[in-house]
């Protein structure tokens, strides 16, 4: 059962409150309350959450069954890709895309590695990989839970917290995606609930170390990481202990000097835990960053935070929690306020949420190039965060509803709370709740457009292919992992000498796709698979000839809505005619 609304405000000793008597007896009971707060507050999320998550991993995949008509399948073509990484890895071939061709192609290697374990299990590749998903978006829900409690909100808040976070469509879709958001999700948020224990309690940091394991998961965990070694520097002392609800400290606080040796040492362990990948990334690409940061554009473009790239990326969040997203202000002006107080927990989530997007809008190409991820998935594991600095932004008109409820003398009032309470709380997850059934649709819609472009296509070439022959393309994911056939990756991704040479053409005044079809024309496939939206002059300038047209119904995934496979002049493997099934006994 979900709790009652009224219980968003628990009845348990508050952090924020009195110190206690004086005197020794009086700071051990004060020592040994905060140590009952803190056991309170590191409990696990109630297990009716975790239920309902389940549940919601369940209609998605119901979902999913319903549209492939009892198969599996994936959302994106970069879910293809990771697939392939992990296979060759498994297969003692490295990171590499096209066996024998090191490339630093991918932006989560911790995830690579995980699904290469996994493809060592016997069963669908795509199974295990949903399976893992649905288990760490579930262990992400927890982990919100457990940031709300380590950031003093009631027990109450931390469930509804939980309920906002499982009940985001995006989550949901991510967690069957075959993608890495719910690792990185995972990752980020014990990263930051361990930083705030630490910070708490002025420990050895040990939190870098785990955040430096998100960065692993997703590369936005370097500023995470970055961000909390600040975070540490942050310390104030001297406040005299804010109330509850955030009121003037008795005393001022002051700046208090970072211990310098504890943050070498955690900047030490972090970059222990780096190393390994950075410098696979420098001897093999020849660069820190890996293929995906150049192919999607990405470099510095504004010394000044673009703020209309700020405003569109507010979209990503509004409409799954138009509520949390607005009182996010609220909660990160909260945490500021607390600074020097008995409630100081830094600030950490705060920039976070505020620091990613002026960041990434810093590089990010204009237009439709804009750099978020595929619907804005760059920004999903955001979403737990916002919503628990949403409601610390809340807590105090959550307080004060709770008060009027109990109050004593004043029934009406009392009452009015009482009434009001359910009805908010329907108010905060009606928006989500909705969001949560129409995504997925979304979802499903997702699996069928990948299902008949690209997957359809590498269906179709599998029996006609010859294996010695090499195919072009746009998207390099279902192609590669379906067929054993080398590929070259128009995007650069596994290719990025195709991007440095095109580049190096364009910069010497050549139009784009003149200078596209030069650097394919020397590398010669004997097949090109791409979207004709995407490169519209290239079929004429190579004078290919097109076998197979695929129109892509009600795309919203793709990158056009035909994708058209063509044999080039020098084509050295003519397509073999596909065996006729044996007739039916």
């Amino acid at each position: 059962m979900l709790p009652d609304p009224m219980s968003v405000v628990a009845a348990e000793p508050s952090a924020a409150g009195p110190a206690g008597p004086a005197g020794p007896a009086g700071g051990a009971a004060a020592a040994a309350t905060a140590a009952a707060t803190g056991r309170r507050r590191r409990r696990g999320a109630p297990v009716w959450l975790l239920v309902v998550g389940a549940a919601a991993c369940l209609y998605y995949f119901a979902q999913e069954l319903r549209a492939l008509g009892g198969g599996l399948g994936l959302p994106l073509d970069d879910s293809w890709i990771h697939l392939q990484f992990a296979r060759n890895l498994a297969a003692g071939l490295g990171l590499s895309y096209n066996p024998g061709e090191l490339v630093t192609g991918s932006t989560a290697p911790l995830w690579t590695a995980l699904l290469a374990l996994l493809a060592m299990l016997p069963g669908n590749p795509v199974a295990w990989a949903q399976l893992a998903g649905a288990l760490l978006y579930l262990a992400g829900i927890d982990a919100t839970w457990r940031l709300a409690r380590e950031l003093g909100l009631p027990r109450g808040l931390a469930a509804l917290a939980g309920l906002l976070t499982l009940g985001t469509g995006w989550l949901v879709w991510s967690a069957l995606s075959g993608m890495e958001v719910p690792l990185f999700v995972l990752l980020s948020l014990w990263g930051m609930i361990v930083h705030l224990r630490e910070r708490a309690a002025d420990t050895l940091p040990l939190a870098p170390a785990l955040l430096a394991l998100a960065a692993l998961a997703r590369p936005e965990g370097l500023l995470l990481l970055a961000l909390a070694l600040g975070d540490r520097c942050l310390v104030f002392g001297g406040g005299g202990g804010a109330a509850s609800a955030g009121d003037a400290p008795g005393e001022r606080a002051r700046w208090r000097r970072p211990r310098l040796g504890q943050l070498a040492a955690g900047a030490l362990l972090a970059g222990c835990v780096l190393a390994g990948p950075l410098l696979f990334y420098r001897l093999a690409g020849g660069s820190f960053l890996p293929t995906t940061f150049g192919a999607k554009g990405g470099q510095l473009r504004h010394w000044l935070p673009n703020l209309q790239y700020v405003y569109v990326v507010l979209g990503i969040f509004l409409r799954p929690q138009p509520y949390m997203t607005l009182a996010a202000g609220g909660g990160v002006a909260r945490l500021v306020a607390r600074l020097g107080s008995r409630r100081d927990r830094g600030l950490l989530p705060g920039l976070w949420l505020v620091a990613l997007p002026l960041a990434y809008s810093t590089i990010s190409p204009e237009g439709s190039k804009l750099l978020a991820g595929n619907f804005g998935r760059y920004y999903f594991p955001l979403i737990p965060v916002a919503v628990v600095v949403g409601l610390v932004g809340m807590e105090g008109a959550a307080a004060t509803l709770r008060r009027l409820a109990a109050g004593g003398g004043r029934r009406a009032a009392a009452w009015a709370a009482r009434l009001a309470a359910p009805a908010l709380a329907a108010l905060l997850v009606w928006p989500t709740a909705i969001d949560l059934w129409q995504r997925a649709g979304f979802y499903a819609l997702n699996l069928v457009n990948v299902e008949q472009s690209d997957v359809r296509a590498a269906r179709w070439l599998a029996p006609r292919l010859p294996a010695g022959a090499v195919l072009a393309v746009n998207d390099i994911g279902a192609f590669k992992y379906l067929l054993p056939n080398r590929v070259i990756d128009l995007g650069g991704i596994a290719n990025p000498e195709l991007r440095r040479e095109v580049g190096a053409l364009t910069a010497g005044g050549l139009p784009f796709e003149r200078a596209m079809a030069a650097a394919v024309a020397r590398r010669r496939p004997d097949y090109v698979a791409i979207f004709p939206a995407w490169l519209p002059h290239l079929a004429a300038e190579l004078e290919l000839r097109p076998l197979l047209r695929l129109d892509i119904a009600d795309n919203v995934t793709m990158g056009s809505d035909q994708l058209v496979i063509y044999a080039t002049p020098w084509t050295r493997f003519p397509l073999l005619q596909p065996r006729q099934p044996a007739p039916p006994p």
